[in-house]
C-alpha cells in the first residue's frame, strides 16, 4: 500500500506501464526534479500537475505507448485516493505559522 503521494504515483505508474518498480520510481523522481519538487514533500495537486505537464514527455522519451492516457489514469488515482489534503502537508511559511499558532 502506498504510504505517500510519491509512492502512490510510482506504484500506479508501475502498474499501468511496462516499468519495473525501480524504473517507475526513478522516472517519477526525474520528473519531480525537473519540476523543482522534492518527492518527500510533494502534494497530490503538485503531483497531478507533474503527471499532466511533465510526465507525458518523460514516458514518450522512454518508449512508453499511450503516455497521456497513463498519466490521466494516475491523476485520477491521485484524486480518488484521498491520501492527504494539500493544506496539511505544506511547508510554506504560511503553513508553518498556521501550525505554530494552533499549538
Amino acid at each position: 500500500m502506498a504510504t505517500s503521494i510519491f509512492d502512490l504515483a510510482a506504484d500506479e505508474l508501475e502498474r499501468r506501464s511496462d516499468f519495473e518498480k525501480l524504473e517507475a520510481r526513478g522516472t517519477v523522481r526525474l520528473a519531480l526534479k525537473g519540476a523543482g519538487l522534492d518527492p518527500r514533500d510533494v502534494t497530490a495537486s503538485q503531483m497531478a500537475v507533474v503527471f499532466t505537464r511533465v510526465m507525458p514527455k518523460e514516458l514518450a522519451a522512454r518508449g512508453i505507448s499511450n503516455p497521456e492516457s497513463i498519466c490521466e489514469a494516475v491523476v485520477a488515482a491521485l484524486k480518488s485516493a484521498h491520501v492527504e489534503s494539500d493544506a496539511g502537508n505544506g511547508s510554506s511559511p504560511e503553513e508553518v505559522f498556521r501550525r505554530l499558532a494552533s499549538r
